[in-house]
């Protein structure tokens, strides 16, 4: 069997970057992104990935950067398009204090950037392969008991409500659709208090996403392959 391929969107640093060295583990071939052009560790486990591991640049939230990309890879096809961008405000913030420039950006990064980029790329996954996105259970409207977090919180329920927009276009073809929530993981993001480590999240997320396979239709799932309460 030849080896499966992955487009990964945002894989230089934190999860995105454990993802990258999951599917490598896994014997996938993967073309991973990063933003600017500084050297990232990316770059190093490209180095020792037996040319398995393309880098290509790319900061989604740039219209014209996720066209040049759409571009390039115009002849290839993947088993699964993945897009794991994303950023936070200040957590303390709220809709009565955070400001108009800050709510746009977390918007725009989380929730309208990551469904233009599966809008561009979709065609380049195979009729019965996956797209998934990395969501949030903080993005769970019927989960949310205790507030906080207001501003991260609705860019992923906003991000879940654009997916399953998507999916009810989409209701015709055969593909996996996937909305993770990977936990609350000790990454740059996530903290040093999270109570969970990339080794305890990463794999036990890819192993959901590759049962949910074949598997038609939307899903919104946690590391563990769990549904979310919408």
């Amino acid at each position: 069997m030849p080896p499966k391929r992955l487009l990964l969107i945002g894989a230089s640093r934190g999860l995105g970057f454990a993802l990258a060295e999951e599917y490598l583990r896994r014997n996938w071939l993967v073309v991973g992104t990063e933003r600017g052009t500084d050297k990232s560790k990316l770059h190093e486990l490209a180095a020792r990935s037996d040319r398995r591991l393309e880098i290509e640049n790319l900061d989604i939230v740039y219209p014209d950067q996720v066209d040049a990309l759409r571009s390039r890879l115009a002849d290839r096809r993947f088993d699964m398009l993945f897009v794991n961008a994303g950023v936070k405000n200040d957590d303390r913030e709220t809709v009565a204090d955070v400001s108009t420039a800050e709510f746009m950006r977390v918007m725009i990064t989380n929730a309208l950037s990551p469904m233009r980029v599966v809008e561009a790329f979709q065609d380049l996954v195979l009729p019965n392969g996956t797209i998934g996105i990395m969501s949030s259970g903080l993005g769970s409207v019927a989960n949310n008991a205790n507030g906080g977090y207001e501003v991260y919180r609705s860019s992923k329920a906003a991000l879940n409500m654009f997916m399953r927009s998507f999916a009810a276009r989409q209701s015709a073809n055969g593909r996996t659709l996937l909305l993770m929530a990977p936990g609350w993981v000790r990454t740059d993001m996530g903290g040093p208090g999270a109570p969970l480590s990339i080794e305890e999240s990463i794999p036990k997320l890819a192993s959901t996403i590759d049962a949910q396979a074949g598997k038609v239709g939307l899903q919104y799932l946690n590391y563990l392959g769990q549904p979310v309460p919408w």
